[in-house]
């Protein structure tokens, strides 16, 4: 091959990975000088400044950025950690300029960064400019007295990193252009709280927010890892305050032969607080899916369904006006026994914000030759009181036009 072939092949090779990136390490995290690093505790960052000093006291290496004691903002390696370090940090970073990454914490009432890997401090030759993630507003409403609430199962949203304890290596990365076209998806439902299935972690999930939805008032973002070995897990981001957060992933109840069984993913209830109204409750739900037959899946799915009816009871026994919704994808039919059983008897029956929608033609799994409705949004009673007529959506595409395989649903409560 001559040069230039081989360098237009280069290009093409370079355009393609870049096309196919994945969110880059440091987008979208704020980036600032050590002396602005306090109000960013407890997030990740970019810390950048001089270092005037590489002391070890006892145990713990500290990279220092002032004279003050206590240091008012340090890099903290502890002695676990400098095997990774092929050069002393004293040799490596004093006297020059820095960046760390890593989550801000506190130590002795000061802001600190732990570095573990020398990946985590990248040598500069000039301090940077400082810059802030567009900061996310709450976006208003049309009327403040209600809620929308959606559910929506985004396709494995998984970043490229390994995970050793999940088998979560046979699901590839989510592809960029997937996650933006999923982002503009959401932003033209705007609901001001999502349920969503299939997302690998908390913190990629949070990524994807800062990222893509920075203006979109999304603060609370809630996920547990849950019990599914491929490491897809139940998540929630929301505009309105989040309250207690409950994860069901270690709940024991009886299979169909009576073997004792937990959810194969999670059910996550999140307490919704709107201001100057009771409490909303969210249940997230990814249940089995037919792959590999009914046969299958139904030893799987059914006890889920039968617990999820419990806990209703359970709920409705102690409160009969609970304000609950359980939502996302349930991977079964509208008239299946699956949900049959969460709906229950009349007394105590969970209603379906979709039972509105009567186009055969709306569908919320879009992959043929399967498109179906296997998403619904169920109420209690006091909830269901609480829908706005008409207010249930439900907008189709495909995985090319809104990077999933599930078109989400949505409806409008009062709140009140």
């Amino acid at each position: 091959m001559n040069p230039r072939s081989l360098l237009a092949v280069l290009l093409f090779v370079g355009l393609a990975n870049q096309a196919a990136a994945q969110i880059h390490p440091e987008e979208g995290r704020p980036q600032v000088l050590w002396q602005d690093a306090r109000p960013l505790i407890g997030k990740m960052a970019l810390v950048a400044g001089n270092v005037i000093n590489v002391n070890t006291a006892g145990s713990v290496t500290f990279v220092n950025f002032d004279d003050q004691r206590p240091a008012r903002f340090t890099a903290v390696l502890f002695e676990r950690d400098l095997t990774n370090f092929p050069i002393p940090p004293k040799e490596m970073y004093a006297g020059k300029i820095v960046q760390v990454s890593g989550t801000i914490s506190v130590f002795k009432d000061q802001p600190q960064i732990v570095v573990t890997t020398p990946a985590q401090i990248k040598v500069l030759d000039k301090l940077p400019t400082a810059s802030m993630p567009v900061k996310a507003p709450v976006v208003p409403r049309t009327n403040p007295g209600e809620l929308v609430i959606a559910a929506y199962n985004i396709l494995n949203l998984f970043d490229d990193h390994d995970d050793p304890y999940r088998s979560d290596e046979i699901t590839p990365a989510k592809p960029r252009a997937e996650m933006e076209r999923l982002a503009e998806s959401i932003r033209q439902l705007n609901a001001d709280v999502i349920a969503v299935e299939e997302v690998e972690s908390r913190d990629y999930l949070q990524r994807f927010v800062d990222v893509f939805l920075a203006d979109m008032g999304y603060r609370h973002v809630v996920l547990f890892e849950g019990n599914d070995n491929r490491g897809i897990d139940v998540g929630l981001i929301s505009r309105i305050p989040v309250g207690p957060v409950e994860s069901n992933r270690h709940v024991t109840f009886p299979g169909l032969d009576g073997t004792p069984r937990r959810f194969n993913r999670d059910v996550l209830e999140v307490t919704l607080l709107p201001e100057g109204a009771p409490p909303i409750e969210v249940w997230v739900v990814h249940l089995k899916s037919n792959a590999g037959g009914r046969e299958e899946a139904e030893p799987i799915r059914i006890p889920e369904a039968q617990q999820v009816r419990r806990m209703l009871d359970e709920e409705f026994t102690a409160n009969p006006d609970a304000r609950i919704i359980v939502t996302g994808d349930f991977n079964d039919l509208w008239n299946s026994e699956t949900m049959k059983t969460i709906v229950g008897p009349s007394e105590g029956a969970m209603w379906s914000a979709g039972s509105e929608s009567t186009d055969p033609a709306l569908v919320t799994y879009n992959k043929e030759p399967h498109r179906t409705v296997i998403d619904f949004m169920l109420c209690s009673p006091a909830m269901a009181r609480q829908f706005v007529k008409e207010s249930y959506r439900n907008p189709q595409g495909s995985v090319e036009s809104t990077g999933s395989d599930h078109n989400p649903i949505s409806a409008t409560f009062r709140v009140k």
